[in-house]
């Protein structure tokens, strides 16, 4: 009963701040609009000069506006948090949400663009009309597979960073909690089983991302079971390239087939699919991150007494909470610069190794393997990783410097 007056007591919270406020996000000026010369200077007859450098040379544009540190949340609507399909009005206040989030721990003006269809080639034709305004873009709440569809396609034709966050924000944090993870238990990644359990955005670029790292046997699983080559039921192109470089031993069957033995549970799924009987049937020192939400794959209470040696969840209310706010604000904030053309493998990879890096091995422990996303070490420690990665990868359009990044976090400059 307690639980259900705080949950509502939330909501009734929550309604109001949206309802006082009007929304989350709000334009402000940088300049002062309070004379006739400021408005000669901002606006007309001033603003003529540099329109006229950028047609001369148009990479004057990330020195004359705002691009460079603007970003588009876009979203359809269609898989919304723990909500579904609602479409782009009910999604509005999630977009709003990720804005802040953008602006509060990296530094990054963004603003939501809700999109009124669903329909691919619509969705990339809209996103690249709007996208010379903009120094990168964050896909969020796609539905799979077009989230895979609409960001490669997006890839392919622009040269600023698109990034679809469900996708490579997870990956990135999963990894981070797990490197720390097989500290304390003490394994290594190339040695163990992992099964993944969800075959939408998130768990298929978890998937790629872990396989990248050097993961050697991971099964992946949906609805229909483990996932491997040549099964019949619930395929598509996506899955049946995982499927490819996946499950080595061809497992098949339900979750809980291909959970025994496995040294790691990561969910991404839906409640309750985990019993305390798989943790159980897993190897030993098992490791779980049961991470829908707002309800887990399994309570921690019941992997607890289950055995499971380190857990974690997507919630704020328990222990090593594996949250996206450690990954994308630093992800973008690295990003936009170096003027980064994309986001690739090497600057994921040294985003996950620059938030695990932040767990000293003597802070190390189950109950403590990944930063908390308040923790201020996050968004610089990030960023500056994710840059370097950028520079040495050959994408990055200017080389690092490490007192702008510092500026547009709001911290002082180095000494």
């Amino acid at each position: 009963m307690g639980s259900e007056i705080s949950r509502k007591t939330l909501k009734e919270e929550a309604l109001e701040l949206h309802r006082a406020c009007c929304g989350k996000v709000a334009l402000a000026p940088k300049v002062p609009v309070d004379t006739p010369h400021d408005l000669s200077l901002a606006y007309t007859p001033g603003v003529a000069e540099p329109c006229r450098r950028i047609h001369q040379d148009p990479d004057l544009v990330y020195e004359y506006t705002s691009k460079g540190n603007l970003v588009a949340v876009i979203s359809d609507g269609s898989a919304v948090l723990g909500l579904g399909n609602i479409g782009p009005l009910a999604g509005l206040p999630v977009m709003e949400g990720k804005s802040i989030l953008f602006k509060r721990f990296g530094g990054v003006d963004s603003f939501p663009i809700m999109l009124a269809t669903q329909e691919v080639p619509e969705m990339v034709a809209a996103i690249e009309a709007i996208a010379p305004g903009l120094g990168g873009i964050n896909l969020e709440d796609i539905s799979a597979p077009r989230c895979f569809q609409v960001e490669e396609e997006l890839i392919r034709r622009l040269d600023i960073p698109v990034f679809h966050d469900d996708q490579h924000g997870t990956a990135v944090v999963v990894y981070a909690a797990l490197i720390n993870a097989l500290k304390v238990v003490g394994k290594e990644l190339a040695r163990c089983r992992i099964v993944i359990n969800g075959a939408g955005a998130a768990g298929i670029a978890t998937t790629r991302l872990l396989l990248a790292a050097g993961a050697a046997d991971i099964i992946l699983c949906d609805r229909n079971g483990a996932i491997y080559s040549g099964r019949p039921a619930g395929m598509n192109p996506y899955k049946e390239d995982i499927a490819a470089h996946t499950n080595p031993e061809g497992v098949k069957g339900d979750l809980a087939v291909a959970l025994r033995g496995a040294d790691v549970f990561i969910g991404v799924s839906g409640p309750d699919v985990l019993t305390p009987e798989m943790v159980r049937s897993m190897a030993a020192q098992p490791i779980v991150f049961a991470m829908a939400n707002p309800d887990p794959e399994i309570r921690p209470e019941l992997a607890q007494e289950a055995g499971v040696a380190v857990m974690a969840t997507g919630r704020s209310d328990y222990p090593n909470q594996v949250n996206n706010v450690l990954g994308f604000p630093g992800i973008f904030r690295g990003a936009l610069d170096v003027r980064a053309r994309v986001i690739n493998e090497q600057m994921k990879m040294a985003a996950a190794l620059a938030i695990a890096g932040l767990i000293s091995p003597e802070e190390l422990s189950p109950g403590y393997i990944i930063p908390q996303p308040f923790d201020p070490r996050v968004p610089l420690e990030v960023a500056l990783a994710v840059a370097r990665a950028a520079v040495d990868s050959g994408v990055a359009r200017r080389e690092v410097q490490v007192d702008r990044i510092r500026r547009h976090l709001g911290l002082a400059p180095l000494e």
